[in-house]
């Protein structure tokens, strides 16, 4: 199976709803790894990397967030897998 990686920048209502929380809640279920941040213009920098179904489930989910978010946009860049997260974490 082939690992990939996506760098997502999700803008809305993202913060302060638990966005980071659920997020990493659903990558772990999912078996992913990776991170989710705030960024000081008040969206949320994901990085999540894994095998290709389990990320691409996770990137559906990042469209919604939890119940309270309000998704606007989703921003995708596909990156080269690095191997480098032995887990999913929230970082600041």
């Amino acid at each position: 199976m082939a690992e990939i990686r996506v760098h997502l920048v999700i803008s809305g209502r993202v913060q302060g709803v638990f966005f980071r929380y659920a997020t990493q809640e659903e990558a772990t279920r999912l078996g992913v790894t990776g991170s989710v941040r705030n960024l000081k213009n008040g969206s949320v920098e994901v990085i999540a990397e894994g095998e290709e179904a389990p990320v691409e489930q996770l990137v559906r989910w990042c469209h919604k967030g939890p119940p309270s978010a309000q998704v606007r946009e989703v921003e995708i860049e596909n990156e080269p897998p690095t191997g480098e997260f032995t887990r999913f974490m929230i970082t600041y």
